[in-house]
């Protein structure tokens, strides 16, 4: 009896196996070759193992009641490759799990169905134009925005990161030294792909992205035109300059068009929290803000809470990893408690994002409050929010409106949800949602609920920034199906 089910077993992880191996080259065809990206119930299978593949099917049964077979889901990739579809972000789970599972096949065929769902316009309609990237400043943010922008650098890549901008270096080896930044992480770890430099010409090259390195001390000092670079979007990374004067050193610059901060900014600039309010995007706009992490991380979860049950007012409280800002032992630091040794110490500390909330929802201005404690990680972070509602609830349905809003609604890329009683942070590094619904620890008694968010600090951030340099380069990658 054991042999036959080790048997059993076996072969079926054989098949599994197969099948995701044969995903994989179809997988990167259709990015290489139209600029879409297949995905898994939220999961990027782009450039994934064939373990990875079986994983994101497995993943399904978290969410449904059902499983998702590989080779229930091969077809749609098969028939998706041989469509004339322009950049779409398609999500082969939920079209193999709705047809095959939900009723929605309607005596269709498979490649009827697509057609009816993937409602996109074809390539040949399809006049959008790539937008020049260059990154000013290349820190923690900096670099994983550069590892994002090169696992989608090709033919169809809609952002080319040209350039790389950083304050000139004493030492010679300057250039080797950010390429195995980028090479090498310790909390993200390796880069997926392979990196070589150039010392001759200052360039970066990475899976098929050639990045120029300029040196300079001030925005004044480049001219983006002398390296073929023209109407850029520049991405600040450095935190230096957050109001429209500084920031507006960029456009001065030859080959500047627009200018996005990776902050918070002051003054009439506006804070985008992609997912909430990036409509309030104009072509016109020429500096905008990513606002902060946080900000990202609480927004989504807050508008979609706000939207079913009304907001009377709340508290939120931010458990965020130590930053570079911080000092590794005792020193000096200009902020109170802040100049205390990170990794030994939970420091009690400011936070602007409740009040941010209100540039990206503004009927919640004035209606929250905020506070922050670093504590000896390096990366993910938490937000604690107790809310008073205007409508009571129990646990139970609120979490079941979260999970809904997390799969199917406009919110699906911003907010994700776990159910698992054994996460910890450590489970979330990499997350490419700006939070994710701890919904064990959801506490809800009538009109008073206790959420716990989750969230990758940078790099669910950077996924977020990214999504913001699209709008603003006018470019619209459609996440299909649409419900």
């Amino acid at each position: 009896m054991t042999s036959h089910l080790e048997e059993k077993y076996q072969a079926s992880w054989q098949e599994r196996q197969t099948f995701a191996e044969n995903m994989q080259p179809i997988i990167g065809q259709l990015f290489r070759n139209k600029g879409i990206e297949i995905l898994v119930y939220g999961r990027p299978l782009l450039n994934a193992s064939s373990i990875d593949i079986i994983k994101a099917h497995k993943s399904v049964a978290l969410h449904e009641e059902s499983k998702l077979r590989l080779r229930e889901s091969f077809p749609f990739v098969e028939a998706i490759n041989k469509m004339d579809l322009a950049p779409a972000r398609i999500d082969v789970g939920k079209l193999a799990y709705n047809y095959l599972y939900l009723g929605q096949a309607n005596d269709l065929s498979i490649e009827q169905y697509l057609d009816k769902e993937l409602t996109v316009e074809s390539r040949e309609n399809s006049d959008q134009k790539s937008q020049d990237v260059v990154l000013y400043g290349f820190g923690r943010i900096g670099r994983l925005l550069a590892r994002l922008l090169i696992e989608r650098a090709g033919p169809n890549a809609k952002l080319n990161l040209r350039a790389i901008v950083l304050r000139p270096s004493k030492g010679g080896d300057d250039l080797e030294k950010r390429a195995s930044l980028l090479r090498r992480d310790s909390v993200h770890g390796a880069f997926n792909g392979s990196i070589t430099i150039d010392t001759e010409n200052n360039v970066i090259k990475a899976n098929g992205a050639f990045i120029k390195v300029i040196y300079a001390k001030s925005p004044a000092e480049v001219d983006y035109t002398e390296h073929g670079i023209n109407n850029a979007l520049v991405v600040d990374n450095t935190g230096i300059w957050t109001d429209e004067d500084g920031l507006g050193q960029h456009l001065q610059s030859k080959g500047v068009a627009k200018v996005l901060l990776t902050a918070p900014a002051k003054g009439d600039i506006k804070n985008i929290v992609y997912g909430v309010n990036h409509d309030m995007i104009l072509a016109s706009d020429k500096i905008i803000s990513a606002a902060s992490c946080t900000t990202n991380a609480i927004t989504p979860v807050l508008k979609a809470l706000n939207d079913e049950y009304g907001i009377r007012n709340g508290h939120v409280e931010t458990i965020h990893s130590y930053t570079n800002d911080q000092n590794l032992i005792d020193n000096y630091h200009p902020a109170p408690r802040r100049g205390r040794s990170a990794p030994l110490n939970m420091v009690i500390s400011t936070t602007g994002a409740a009040k941010a909330v209100a540039k990206a929802l503004p009927e919640l201005k004035g209606l929250l409050t905020g506070n922050a404690i670093r504590v000896p990680t390096p990366n993910v972070s938490m937000a604690i929010m107790n809310l008073n509602l205007n409508k009571a609830t129990d646990k139970e349905t609120l979490n079941d409106y979260l999970r809904n809003i997390s799969l199917n609604s406009p919110l699906q890329n911003q907010i994700d949800y776990t159910a698992s009683t054994e996460i910890v942070s450590t489970d979330l590094v990499g997350s490419r949602y700006a939070g994710v619904v701890d919904s064990q620890a959801t506490i809800v008694d009538g009109d008073r609920a206790v959420l716990y968010v989750w969230y990758d600090n940078e790099f669910g951030y950077s996924c977020q920034v990214v999504q913001v340099m699209l709008e603003m380069s006018g470019i619209t990658v459609p996440s299909l199906p649409l419900k």
